[in-house]
């Protein structure tokens, strides 16, 4: 189903974002895009649309970045009672496709962009059955958004 060859990064939740970018950037001789702040509009399974605050970067160096997740207390994003690796992200031409093909395969969908009828949005994350590994599909169209931010441009 997924083409596990288009992973461009890992996602690690973080209970503080600074503190974790001195810690790991030296360590792992990579260098952070500027940290990015907001309240990010999200749909829930169990709560519908929201919008969950936000602080995260992205290691510049690639071509598998670092992605650190500094989220609200009791969000998927938290990361002070789980600190660690949290899902990896990979690049989907088919959001909406890719994403209901592995729902209706048994994974299940723990976050989205937007609600499933309105084709989840430019990203989810879901989750197979019998694991804690979370997978994040994006939508490759915002490829070279990213690419801008990852060479030390505005992301947006």
């Amino acid at each position: 189903m997924l083409d596990y060859a288009r992973c461009y990064h890992q996602g690690i939740r973080v209970p503080n974002l600074e503190q974790a970018m001195a810690e790991l950037g030296p360590g792992l001789a990579i260098t952070w895009c500027e940290p990015q702040e907001r309240e990010q509009a999200v749909w829930l399974p169990d709560q519908g649309h929201t919008s969950i605050p936000l602080r995260f970067t992205y290691s510049a160096e690639g071509p598998q970045h670092v992605e650190l997740l500094e989220g609200a207390p009791g969000s998927i994003w938290d990361g002070r009672e789980s600190p660690g690796l949290h899902h990896v992200g990979i690049w989907s031409d088919d959001v909406g496709g890719e994403t209901q093909a592995l729902v209706d395969a048994g994974w299940t969908l723990r976050i989205a962009q937007q609600a499933p009828e309105d084709g989840y949005g430019v990203f989810t994350y879901v989750q197979p059955p019998g694991s804690q590994m979370l997978v994040e599909l994006v939508w490759s169209a915002v490829k070279p958004m990213f690419d801008r931010w990852f060479a030390g441009g505005p992301l947006g």
